[in-house]
């Protein structure tokens, strides 16, 4: 009951429909049951009594009945059905909107596949099942009921014998289910990988192909793919066990009625007329009973993918701030700052303290692993200090909407993400309602227009998923473009140019030259190109500040900075500071 009731919480939003369902099923098991009920006038006041006048409304009324049943089921089914589309649609939008607002860092633990998986696989094989248990429940509930009713009516002794081995049989289904449940659980787990392992292939196909990998990657499909029909299986056997439990109760309980029954004719206290009307009864009831067994099967398939689900829309989303910040005026300023990451022993931010002016141009610099990605992600709040606190003008920023913090940020990162969608879109994401003419200035200072003029569609080209029609100094110049058309008054660079050629590099350092004009900005340095120009180099090893200044400055320390400077300049160009 508990498991119908969380079936039946989902889809109380269409009531309506459902109620009304509800009705067509009351007016479908009547006409089941009346089907039953007729036999007995139909046998002993027209064919034995042979009144042949009515016997032309024999089939009439057959035709009728079945006409008005088949009308009033199309009505049911279509009802059903579109309650549990809507519901699947409203579940699936709901599981979308909490997974986007998640914190970054779930995102590092659970893969994109698994997700996707969620969201189209668990929510999928609800729809799947519901659609059909809540038809079910509905119409052969009401149908059994009906039936029973005319059974119980033409041989009360009769019926009890022949419905007494129904609460075995269904008592076995319910048990059989549990098993179910536990084996749909595997399956949708065993769907989730599938769907893992399609995404990383889809998306990593170069390296697949470059490795020729190809076939270690179809026979792992395979084997998943195999787990998976396994598991299917399974739950093949254990709901058509069910049918077959059925079939025995079924054939016991008219096998006893027929000869019972048979018995009672020959002894006069019983009419062939209402013989026949309770045997059709009890013959129609048996089916409805049958599906009735397997309903409890079917929610047990749906309650495994819904569990999964559940999971995820309990996990806590980000939690937005309620202070609107107008603008960006004076500082930002990040005090006692400290951070581990769930899976390190290690602190990736150990105690950092750093104040940034507004118009500043701050380059951070340091050893792979020296927390510098993780300290500019604080700033966005993708990840929430362990310890200390973030200020902008004064204001904490974990009191700050995410819309007014985020609106004031730029982000250029290494990592280009872009839509597979039009070149003019992807420019204008940042800003959905720049005009055209704005995106077209915007590409031009990021030096992209030339490219993008290229393509026999301009800007509204197609550029494929991440833009992998385009090569990686295109895609940065489009990134570049994006964030300056939103126009937000601080920047965030980070490695904007770490793995491009130094043809492409010279482009986007112009490109990025002009982003920084007048601007607060905060560079993650690759090359010391734009380090030299910084207000300020902030160098950074296991987390924490270790040196501050200058360029001048902190080549006449001979610390850090300086031997990373000179390992540069030595001909190691391409190693990351």
């Amino acid at each position: 009951m508990e498991d119908i009731k969380t079936l039946l919480h989902l889809v109380r939003p269409y009531w309506q429909r459902v109620a009304l369902a509800g009705i067509f099923s009351l007016i479908i098991s009547g006409i089941n049951a009346s089907m039953a009920w007729l036999v007995k006038p139909a046998l002993d006041n027209v064919l034995l009594e042979k009144r042949t006048g009515l016997i032309l409304l024999l089939p009439v009324g057959v035709l009728l009945i079945f006409i008005c049943r088949g009308i009033f089921t199309f009505l049911h089914e279509y009802l059903m059905r579109s309650a549990s589309q809507k519901m699947v649609m409203s579940l699936r939008n709901r599981l979308y909107g909490h997974i986007m607002h998640m914190p970054v860092s779930y995102f590092g633990k659970n893969s994109s596949g698994s997700l996707i998986s969620k969201v189209i696989n668990d929510i999928g094989a609800v729809e799947a099942v519901v659609s059909l248990t809540l038809k079910d429940l509905l119409i052969e509930g009401a149908t059994i009921i009906g039936l029973a009713s005319v059974a119980f009516w033409r041989s009360w002794d009769l019926a009890l014998i022949s419905l007494l081995v129904l609460p075995g049989a269904f008592y076995a289904a319910s048990k059989l289910g549990e098993r179910l449940k536990k084996i749909s659980r595997r399956a949708q787990k065993k769907i989730s990988v599938i769907t893992e392992i399609l995404h990383e292939s889809f998306t990593g196909v170069k390296i697949i192909k470059a490795f020729s990998m190809e076939p270690r990657e179809q026979e792992r499909f395979e084997d998943n793919n195999r787990d998976f029909y396994r598991e299917n299986m399974r739950s093949v056997r254990v709901s058509e066990f069910v049918s077959l439990l059925m079939e025995v109760a079924a054939g016991l309980g008219i096998a006893f009625v027929i000869w019972y029954g048979s018995r009672r004719i020959l002894e006069g206290t019983l009419t062939i007329g209402d013989f026949f009307s309770f045997l059709t009864a009890v013959i129609l009831l048996y089916t409805p009973a049958r599906r009735l067994a397997k309903v409890n099967a079917g929610i047990q398939k749906a309650i495994a993918p819904l569990q999964r689900i559940s999971e995820v829309l309990s996990i806590q989303t980000e939690a937005d701030g309620n202070v609107e910040l107008g603008g960006f005026k004076n500082e930002i300023l990040f005090r006692d700052i400290s951070f581990t990451y769930p899976s390190s022993r290690n602190k990736a931010l150990d105690n950092i303290n750093l104040r940034i002016k507004k118009g500043e141009l701050i380059a951070i610099v340091g050893k792979s692993g020296g927390g510098k990605t993780t300290l500019v992600n604080m700033l966005p709040r993708f990840f929430t200090p362990d310890e200390g606190n973030i200020y902008i003008d004064g204001a904490d920023i974990s009191t700050l909407t995410f819309k007014s913090l985020r609106g004031l940020l730029g982000i250029v990162s290494q990592d280009v993400i872009l839509f597979n969608t039009t070149i003019l879109e992807n420019i204008k994401y940042g800003k959905p309602g720049a005009s055209r003419d704005d995106v077209i200035r915007a590409a031009k200072a990021a030096y992209a227009d030339d490219f993008i003029s290229e393509f026999p569609d301009g800007y509204d080209a197609i550029i494929g998923e991440r833009g992998l029609r385009l090569s990686g100094g295109q895609r940065q110049r489009l990134s570049i473009a994006r964030a300056l058309l939103k126009n937000p008054p601080i920047f965030i660079l980070d490695e904007a140019t770490s793995s491009l050629d130094t043809a492409s590099e010279m482009i986007i350092q112009n490109a990025l030259e002009k982003l920084m004009e007048n601007r607060t900005t905060i560079v993650i340095a690759h090359r010391l190109s734009t380090v030299r120009k910084a207000d300020r180099i902030i160098v950074m090893d296991k987390g924490r500040i270790i040196e501050t200044g200058s360029h001048n400055e902190l080549l006449g320390r001979e610390g850090i900075y300086q031997k990373l400077y000179e390992l540069q300049f030595r001909g190691q160009e391409g190693r990351s500071v």
